[in-house]
């Protein structure tokens, strides 16, 4: 089992900055990848950001060139660091750990962009 917790939504004005912060406890030596996804209202949740263990990043076109996934110096932790923050980024961020046969969810943060 892993357990997720996600800090740093808020609300910020169109073309600021917020850092997501994801942190991972249990069985965290298991984790192959952690990834940030997102969820607006009515819509599918979609992967935003992912790195797996072996440091290889994946983007998302609509976030590339704004948004900056790494772990830090904690092998427990992942960030996402959002800049130049669009309306259209409004969303319920998630964070998620892949495991061999099994996927991991945190709670959800709030990030709101107002234009």
């Amino acid at each position: 089992q892993v357990q997720l917790v996600e800090s740093g939504g808020g609300l910020v004005q169109a073309g600021g900055s917020l850092r997501l912060s994801c942190s991972a406890s249990g069985n965290i030596f298991s984790i192959n990848a952690m990834r940030w996804y997102r969820q607006a209202p009515g819509k599918q949740r979609d992967m935003v950001a992912s790195i797996t263990t072996d440091g290889m990043i994946i983007y998302a076109e609509s976030v590339k060139g704004r948004f900056t996934i790494d772990r830090g110096n904690a092998k427990n932790t992942v960030y996402l660091q959002m800049n130049d923050l669009k309306p259209e980024d409004t969303a319920v961020y998630y964070c998620n750990a892949d495991v061999p046969w099994n996927r991991f969810w945190g709670q959800g943060t709030q990030v709101t962009v107002s234009s």
